[in-house]
């Protein structure tokens, strides 16, 4: 798996991350989290997907309301927003390969509240690998990569490597989240 840290420690943009790499390392990327995620949650339980964890730092800034702002997230809430995050640079990445501006979000989530049991997180999972992995096969075999957008206004731009690669990025972000949810939710489980 590449490693993120410089990333999200703001030491390097994930521009500098993706050079060099091409739709063959993207897919080999997507494949390598869902593989991890999916080994997470080998022992998991359908209790372990509703779970409420303890989590006295949980923030969410785009919460729709501000009751849900500080409400700690289960697993089944964690897989379904960074599959849509994946899915949504997957998708985006693959029109800026096509030479299409940047045009806004392309996003669903999967309401978290239907998602209940561990079959249901694994399909979850595989479902948004293939479609991530699809959208690598809609790239040109010369993609633009001289199209870029900016995430934030003054934030380094990214081009359709880096686009894609926003996904698997925000996902690595949860990569000590969901253990930690798994860890809890045997724990509540076995006692």
């Amino acid at each position: 798996m590449i490693d993120f840290e410089p990333f999200h420690t703001k030491r390097l943009p994930l521009q500098v991350i993706a050079e060099g790499l091409d739709r063959a390392d993207l897919a080999a990327i997507t494949r390598e989290m869902t593989a991890r995620i999916l080994g997470h949650l080998a022992d998991c339980t359908d209790a372990d997907v509703t779970f409420m964890p303890v989590d006295p730092d949980a923030f969410d800034r785009y919460a729709s309301t501000e009751a849900d702002r500080n409400v700690p997230w289960s697993l089944g809430h964690v897989i379904v927003h960074l599959t849509a995050s994946c899915e949504e640079a997957a998708f985006l990445g693959a029109e800026l390969a096509r030479g299409v501006p940047a045009h806004g979000r392309s996003r669903y989530e999967v309401p978290w509240p239907t998602v209940t049991t561990i079959e249901a997180c694994r399909e979850r999972l595989r479902e948004s690998e293939r479609m991530c992995l699809a959208t690598l096969e809609t790239w040109p075999d010369r993609p633009h990569l001289d199209v870029f957008y900016e995430p934030l206004s003054g934030s380094p731009p990214r081009n359709a490597v880096a686009r894609y690669l926003g996904g698997p990025a925000h996902a690595d972000e949860h990569r000590d989240h969901i253990p930690a949810l798994v860890r809890q939710a045997t724990a509540a489980r076995s006692s």
